[in-house]
Order: structure tokens, then C-alpha cells, then sequence
């Protein structure tokens, strides 16, 4: 995806998250927008010099493709392959301000599935922010929650954000490191 210096016109109207307080504002139609990332599904812009999120259902407004739902396969769902499946998920959750996504800065500290019935599962995850005060908690918190439901035989989706232990740079992959400069 095209992260350029020119800048998108809005089409239309569009519900915008202001980073990094979260907060939810409507961005007019006619103003110029600046995509500085398009990770996982959203896109973070910068309008009027100010940062803020728009959903991928909403890519439309920025006159771009919104991605399609995925499709199920009709094979019988294990569990061991929904797990597989929701970290693939989880991969293409991203911080609006950090280009990585949240399994490899170390923010999922554990998911567990419960089966509710046939097909049909639990998730429950705890995950952490890189600073307790990020207003974005709640949205990528949303986020994983969204992107977990969307898969085939997940039915349910607590998402509890935990401090203990704190977050801290050691616990980034060495993929997110390397791809922030940090070895």
C-alpha cells in the first residue's frame, strides 16, 4: 500500500479516532488527508497536522478498495487451527503509531480458546500497551476484538488489557528491533 506525500482529497465524510487520545471525530469531506501508514486493515492519516485513524470499512472515503470479508473454507474448524488462525489475525493488528504489529512488539500476552459448542470457540486474550496512558487501548483493543470475530468458529472475544508486567522494549521480536533500528 502507497504511503506518498501527496495528499488524498476526502470523497465524503468519514468517522475518524484522533491518536493518540482515541478520541472520535467526523473528518469533512473536501479536506486533504496524508496516509503515513496503512497496516492491517486501517489507515492512519494526517489531516490539518493532526494524526488520526480511519477504519478499513471507511477506505472508500479515501478513494481506495475496502477490503473484502474473508471467505469460509466449509473445513471442519480444530482448534489447533483457529489458534493459528487468530495469531495470524492478531499479526495484522498495528499500533496507528508504530509500523509493526502487535504480536511482534510483544503487546499479546496470552490467548486461550474455550469451545462454546460445535465449531464454535471462545477467545480470550490479554494484551498490554506500550504506555498505560495510550488513549488507543481501547480502539486496538476494539480492533483485535473485530478481527478475531471475523474468523470462522470464533463466537465470542474478551479482550482484557493488562499492566502487569509492564511493557518494555525487551519484549519486541527481533524482527520489530530490527525494523525500528533498535539492534
Amino acid at each position: 500500500m502507497m504511503n506518498s506525500n501527496e495528499p488524498i482529497t476526502l470523497l465524503r465524510d468519514v468517522e475518524a479516532a484522533i491518536i493518540p487520545v482515541g478520541t472520535k471525530v467526523t473528518l469533512q469531506k473536501g479536506e486533504q488527508a496524508y496516509v503515513t501508514q496503512s497496516l492491517g486493515g486501517s489507515y492512519t492519516v494526517i489531516v490539518n497536522g493532526n494524526m488520526f485513524r480511519i477504519e478499513g470499512k471507511d477506505a472508500d472515503a479515501l478513494g481506495m478498495e475496502v477490503a473484502p470479508k474473508p471467505v469460509s473454507t466449509g473445513a471442519p474448524i480444530t482448534q489447533e487451527g483457529l489458534e493459528k488462525e487468530i495469531w495470524n489475525q492478531l499479526r495484522t493488528c498495528y499500533d496507528p503509531e508504530i509500523p509493526v504489529n502487535i504480536v511482534d512488539l510483544g503487546l499479546i500476552y496470552d490467548c486461550h480458546l474455550t469451545p462454546l459448542g460445535a465449531n464454535s470457540y471462545k477467545a480470550d486474550v490479554k494484551m498490554t500497551l506500550t504506555a498505560p496512558g495510550c488513549g488507543m487501548g481501547p480502539m486496538l483493543a476494539q480492533d483485535v476484538q473485530n478481527k478475531l470475530l471475523s474468523l470462522e468458529g470464533v463466537d465470542d472475544v474478551a479482550v482484557e488489557l493488562v499492566w502487569d508486567p509492564p511493557w518494555h522494549q525487551s519484549m519486541m521480536s527481533e524482527a520489530a528491533k530490527l525494523q525500528l533500528g533498535l539492534l
